[in-house]
């Protein structure tokens, strides 16, 4: 029988062959992190350009590009919902130089919704930073017989089935929010899915669907105008824009808490110090006077966090936007 020292003289070469490496990575990584970044980055942003989502990546792309020296271009790569920039992103060398510009929908909803993504959507990504967030708001058509949120339900109960309401495709977030309202507030209401909120919005102007639930930054003028009725925002507390509009809660629909947000993400596997040096200056673009003053033109609230900050509140959000889901029965195969 081999003795325990025997044993262990015979393994120290290995023992100490392993530290060497682990400590060699240790000081390649540290050396990344002092040098990163030495090349422009690349921030994929997983839907089309000139759209809100695009607008806050370009507000936090130039503040980034400015703190970081160098400069961020924000690559649109629309489709598949947000699988076709998410799955490049997933796939791209782990170097801190390409991320992604991950929403809602892209970072949760589509881990709850989609099989066969060919990436894995919670796995295949390392948190980087929350950059911002705003409410939805629920709209009706001003034809709607319903003054406030507790009409709107009883007509909704009076009237199984009848009424109905629009979102940007089974699956979306949008979808997902419509489906907790209709389980919390124990009403039937037809969901009717269009090819992006656009089209439900028209067809809501138009009288052909009731309700719809977006975002506050898009639907403030059609609110000031007149040409939609709110109900209610989706997060526990009002929206800045909207102040008289009560929240889902207040409503008279507790436990409802959908807010809109938006997100840095980099690919696993980088390395960590890299992946804190982004979170850093991520966080001080946002915090930026000049950054928070052109969010709050859009209706946004400017957050930045820590990786950990960001990983934990997006644990939190896959756990609600699963229970939608399953709730719901809603799984569809990859785009």
């Amino acid at each position: 029988m081999i003795s325990r020292l025997t044993f262990l003289r015979r393994q120290l070469p290995a023992l100490c062959a392993g530290l060497a490496l682990a400590l060699g990575a240790a000081t390649a990584h540290a050396q990344d992190a002092a040098s990163f970044p030495n090349k422009p980055l690349r921030l994929v942003v997983p839907f089309a350009a000139g759209g809100g989502i695009d607008l806050l990546a370009r507000i936090t792309a130039l503040k980034m590009g400015e703190i970081l020296g160098q400069t961020v271009v924000v690559d649109n790569q629309g489709g598949g919902g947000g699988v076709v920039a998410s799955r490049a992103v997933a796939r791209a060398p782990a170097d801190g130089y390409t991320l992604v510009f991950h929403s809602v929908s892209s970072a949760v909803v589509n881990a709850q919704v989609y099989s066969n993504l060919g990436y894995d959507p919670v796995a295949g990504f390392a948190p980087v930073s929350l950059v911002a967030q705003f409410p939805l708001v629920m709209i009706v058509n001003p034809a709607v017989p319903a003054r406030d949120m507790k009409e709107f339900i009883g007509l909704l109960k009076a009237h199984p089935g009848k009424f109905s309401y629009g979102s940007s495709g089974v699956g979306s977030g949008i979808h997902l929010a419509g489906e907790l309202f209709r389980t919390l507030a124990g009403v039937d209401i037809q969901h009717i899915p269009y090819k992006g909120t656009s089209a439900a919005l028209t067809d809501l102007l138009g009288g052909r669907i009731e309700m719809l639930i977006d975002g506050v930054p898009p639907q403030v003028g059609n609110i000031a105008q007149g040409r939609v009725r709110p109900l209610a925002v989706t997060t526990r507390t009002r929206s800045a824009v909207l102040p008289n509009v009560p929240t889902m809660a207040e409503a008279g629909v507790p436990g409802y808490d959908i807010p809109f947000w938006v997100a840095i993400y980099a690919p696993a596997g980088t390395p960590r110090p890299v992946v804190e040096k982004l979170s850093a200056a991520v966080s001080k673009a946002v915090k930026d006077p000049a950054t928070l003053a052109r969010f709050k033109e859009a209706g946004t609230e400017g957050i930045g966090s820590t990786p950990e900050q960001l990983d934990a509140f997006w644990k939190e959000q896959l756990a609600t936007y699963g229970k939608i889901a399953r709730q719901a029965n809603i799984k569809l195969d990859s785009q």
